[in-house]
């Protein structure tokens, strides 16, 4: 979202409006349509109405007959390796890794050797630049692991979503980076499609085992902020008293948050008791009508 803007003063179709409210800077336009419910075309085109109406930056796109410039430099680091260094005996280019320069400290950041890489991550010279061509484009999880095993290095965003990014990440280091993340994060990684499938796998058990230990507050915010899509994910996992009481706290306003709790299996009682005494509820037919067809709700509830 551009600053200084008002969106209450823009013309907005309720829809946008809710596109826009869910706008967040990190979240891909499938995360959004996951987020919301609407379909990647109809996310699309509140999106464009948006940059017309100037509420959001349009993205930077690259002219077709140009190369990406985040680009030009691996490819020119990797060329240098592929003509300079790959015919190399492998003890030659890990003993050169160490006292490295540039331009063969970057293009040396292509070799597929975990040894090699080691040997990188100790040359003095070897900074942020070298680590995130090493997170994006080295194919073994030993040498990835040797890269992130160092706390300046593993902590540099950059790093970071280069190695979600990367198939070879293993879930051993996965946890390390983003275990520790709260719910609403793990939620975001685990329906980016920035990520490799596997990847997107192991963030939803990582996610589900952070829920079970979560806070009642986290756990809530997860629920209501994702309007229940997390719940998806949560499947079988029941939530305490504590998580209960906060949910039958809240006052409903959203339709899909309400219907995606109708259809959690693990619904306490009295949400759906709650959830039956609310406005929203009270005046659509079809969303009363799903809370009391679930099989928790309370007998006196189905009348």
């Amino acid at each position: 979202m551009n600053p200084g803007v008002d969106l209450r003063s823009l013309p907005l179709t309720p829809e946008e409006g809710f596109i826009a409210s869910r706008l967040d800077g990190l979240t891909d336009l499938h995360g959004i349509s996951v987020g919301t419910g609407l379909s990647p075309e109809r996310v699309e085109e509140a999106l464009e109405r948006l940059v017309t109406l100037g509420a959001v930056s349009p993205p930077e796109v690259p002219d077709e007959d140009e190369p990406v410039a985040a680009d030009e430099p691996a490819g020119v680091h990797r060329e240098v390796y592929q003509s300079s260094l790959r015919q190399l005996p492998p003890e030659e280019r890990a003993t050169r890794a160490k006292l490295a320069d540039e331009p063969e400290l970057s293009a040396l950041c292509f070799d597929p050797l975990p040894a090699v890489i080691h040997a990188l991550i100790d040359n003095p010279r070897f900074g942020l630049p070298q680590a995130r061509l090493v997170a994006s484009h080295h194919r073994t999880p030993a040498g990835l692991e040797a890269l992130a095993a160092r706390a300046a290095i593993a902590a540099d965003a950059g790093v970071r979503r280069a190695l979600l990014r990367n198939p070879q990440l293993s879930i051993a280091l996965l946890r390390r980076l983003h275990g520790g993340r709260r719910l609403l994060e793990q939620h975001k990684l685990v329906v980016s499609r920035d990520v490799p499938e596997q990847t997107r796998r192991a963030a939803r058990e990582l996610l589900r085992a952070r829920f079970s230990t979560a806070e009642g507050e986290e756990r809530v915010e997860v629920i209501v902020k994702t309007e229940g899509r997390c719940l998806t994910s949560l499947a079988g996992l029941p939530v305490d008293g504590k998580t209960a009481a906060l949910l039958c706290g809240r006052i409903y306003s959203s339709t899909l948050l309400v219907q995606n709790i109708s259809r959690w299996a693990a619904c306490p009682p009295a949400l759906i008791s709650h959830l039956l005494k609310q406005e929203l509820v009270r005046r659509s037919p079809a969303l009363k009508l799903a809370l009391q067809r679930h099989p928790n709700a309370p007998a006196d509830s189905r009348r």
